[in-house]
């Protein structure tokens, strides 16, 4: 976990995520970090880089929403992105959450099933139309 981390190398995990936009402000990504419940930073050892990361939102009493999970390319298929996870559950499960969710992208069950996550049977992800 980490309560602050080089701006750019966080920028450069959000694009290969496809989740940054240039409209962005990068002066934003302190308050990101120190926003989240809980933020996890994978490093290089052999560079010091920034090769993936995940964070946590919550209240910090019942509930735990995992976002924001990459892994840069280069890196994928290494464990990277198991240990995040289990970095992150590690850490809700010890508050005592009853409740840990997320969003996955199509197609990306295969990485998270095996990690303790099911289908929500019953529920439906709506997001807000911030274009009304």
């Amino acid at each position: 976990m980490t309560e602050a981390w080089d701006a750019d190398q966080i920028i450069d995990l959000y694009r290969a995520g496809g989740w940054w936009k240039d409209e962005y402000d990068p002066a934003g990504i302190p308050s990101l970090i120190s926003g989240s419940f809980l933020f996890a930073v994978a490093i290089d050892p052999a560079t010091g880089s920034a090769v993936g990361m995940g964070r946590v939102l919550s209240d910090g009493v019942s509930d735990g929403y995992i976002q924001d999970l990459v892994v840069l390319p280069p890196y994928q298929r290494s464990g990277i992105g198991r240990r995040i996870v289990a970095l992150l559950l590690k850490e809700c499960r010890a508050r005592g959450f009853g409740w840990i969710g997320l969003l996955a992208e199509p197609g990306s069950e295969k990485f998270y099933l095996p990690l303790g996550f099911r289908h929500m049977k019953g529920y439906v992800p709506l997001l807000y139309d911030t274009e009304k």
